[in-house]
């Protein structure tokens, strides 16, 4: 049994890193977008910025179509094959379609910017669609590196690049111009700052692949047949991608249609309540490529284990969050936003409501990916964007912001609900163990309770340090109730790894109350 032990410490080890690098990745991200907006609202004039917001959303509408559901064919495609011949054939294949893709999506953009100038004399939008051009084609080749890496359980280059020094740059860029400049901050020079921060992050990861991949995948022969299974099993994660943006846009998009003035408010409030799927995210980056190791081992016990243990300590980011949220809305809008943003507290709690759900089923599309259900994943992304879509239709023209979050709620937890069910019956695999729940209702009912019937108000500082409290309260609790499976003694010794230590205490805490079990001994 020493061999099963071995592929899960590693599985677990790869999980854990990888999701506590992503989690600083996103964060960073997070935070360095959010002061792009915050300077760009503040010195761009109203038509400016309503071009500048239109053309990121249009480049990433056109990315995830140009990338042809490659990246996640790619990051399941590279673990689960057996030879490096066949891994050369996987990236190199890929390599020409996507770079093609680029060029191609690239010139496309910039040719409608032309004709929006030429025919619709429209200067400020014909010249942000061309600038954004450069962006789409960089998304779409910087998402072929960072795939081809996550096949290798290897998340630097997306943290790295894509989540820190892409926004970090833009920003830089733009306060040093602001800073600066001799005249004040002009939109073609913000537009230069975007094309530069993109141009360089992809000389970043150029730079990265011609010093990395070869140690991990050495120049040799190809293997015939490989790149046809390739795209046959991207086709369907192209829907689902499709899919997918519809299911986390529609709503936001026919809100603008029928009640356009809020959009903004909107918009801000679906940017907080997403923050609890921060966790989820980046750990399913990262167990993807784990998990189809483990199914081309057959070691379902291993995908079992690490899905249960990464999911139960991903609630750390999310419950504190929703409980926080969804019982204090208009002090955490305020904590964040103007006050002018701070009246969209229904929504909020709403939002956050279908945020949750997707978050404590784990990362089930993507474990779906690992297993092939892709046939599956296109029910089930098909079924959230007609959800979406259909009860946006029915209840935003009389509701508005409040109509546009009760659908994005109900699918966004459609769709995760609808995968871990399908797990579950098919595999086995589903996080709902004691160890889980047990903490689980034991953290968030009690504290549900006391906020709802203890009448007090969270504002400013109060609201994170409540939150972290919080999270403290989980991970006592998983002690005092004995919530310690053979999982989290794996991730402890990754954690410990991590820092260069051995945490004495948390292991005597760990063998006192560890919950013994078959697993427990393997």
């Amino acid at each position: 049994m020493a061999e099963p032990v071995r592929s899960t410490r590693d599985g677990l080890h790869a999980v854990t890193h990888g999701t506590v690098l992503m989690l600083i990745g996103t964060l960073v991200y997070v935070g360095a977008t959010f002061l792009i907006r915050v300077v760009l609202v503040n010195t761009l004039s109203s038509t400016d910025w309503s071009a500048f917001a239109y053309a990121l959303a249009l480049t990433g509408l056109l990315a995830s179509i140009g990338t042809l559901g490659l990246p996640q064919a790619i990051a399941r495609s590279l673990p689960f094959a057996p030879s490096d011949d066949q891994r050369r054939t996987i990236v190199r294949s890929a390599s020409r379609v996507l770079v093609g893709s680029a060029l191609a999506f690239t010139a496309g953009m910039a040719v409608a910017g032309f004709v929006e100038g030429e025919f619709y004399h429209a200067p400020v939008l014909s010249l942000t669609l061309e600038a954004f051009s450069v962006g789409v084609g960089c998304q779409i080749v910087g998402s072929l590196v960072v795939s081809v890496f996550q096949g290798f359980e290897d998340v630097r280059p997306n943290v790295v690049y894509s989540l820190i020094l892409n926004p970090v740059l833009f920003l830089t860029f733009v306060v040093f111009l602001f800073r600066f400049a001799p005249h004040p901050l002009l939109f073609p020079e913000t537009l230069g700052a975007y094309v530069a921060a993109n141009l360089l992050v992809i000389a970043g990861l150029a730079w990265y692949t011609r010093r990395r991949l070869p140690k991990r995948l050495p120049a040799g022969a190809r293997a015939a047949g490989e790149d046809r299974r390739l795209f046959l099993f991207a086709v369907p994660l192209f829907i689902v991608s499709v899919a997918g943006f519809v299911t986390g846009n529609a709503d936001l998009l026919l809100l603008g249609v029928f009640h356009y003035s809020v959009v903004g408010g909107y918009s801000a409030t679906l940017t907080l309540a997403r923050l609890l799927q921060i966790g989820t995210g980046s750990v399913a980056y990262i167990f993807l490529p784990v998990a189809a190791r483990f199914v081309r081992q057959k070691d379902l016990d291993g995908v079992r284990l690490t899905y249960v243990t990464a999911t139960k300590w991903v609630v750390l980011t999310s419950l504190p969050l929703f409980l926080l949220f969804f019982f204090f809305p208009t002090g955490a809008l305020g904590f964040v936003y103007p006050q002018s943003y701070t009246g969209a507290t229904v929504p909020l709690q709403i939002l956050v409501s279908g945020a949750l759900v997707s978050t404590l089923v784990g990362p089930a599309a993507a474990t779906q990916v690992s297993f092939g259900q892709t046939r599956l994943l296109v029910y089930n992304a098909a079924a959230s964007a007609i959800v979406d879509v259909t009860i946006a239709l029915v209840l935003v023209p009389a509701y508005g912001p409040t109509g546009a979050a009760i659908a994005w709620a109900v699918a966004n937890a459609l769709n995760p609900v609808l995968s871990i069910v399908e797990l579950a019956v098919l595999e086995g695999v589903h996080p709902f163990q004691r160890h889980y729940v047990v903490p689980l209702v034991l953290t968030g009912v009690p504290v549900g309770l006391l906020f709802l019937f203890v009448p007090f108000a969270l504002t400013g500082l109060r609201l994170p340090i409540v939150g972290l409290g919080i999270a403290a309260l989980f991970v006592l609790i998983v002690i005092l109730t004995g919530s310690i499976d053979h999982g989290d003694d794996l991730a402890l010794e990754v954690v410990e790894g991590m820092l260069g230590r051995r945490l004495t205490l948390l292991r005597r805490i760990g063998s006192w109350r560890i919950r013994r079990g078959p697993e427990a001994g393997r």
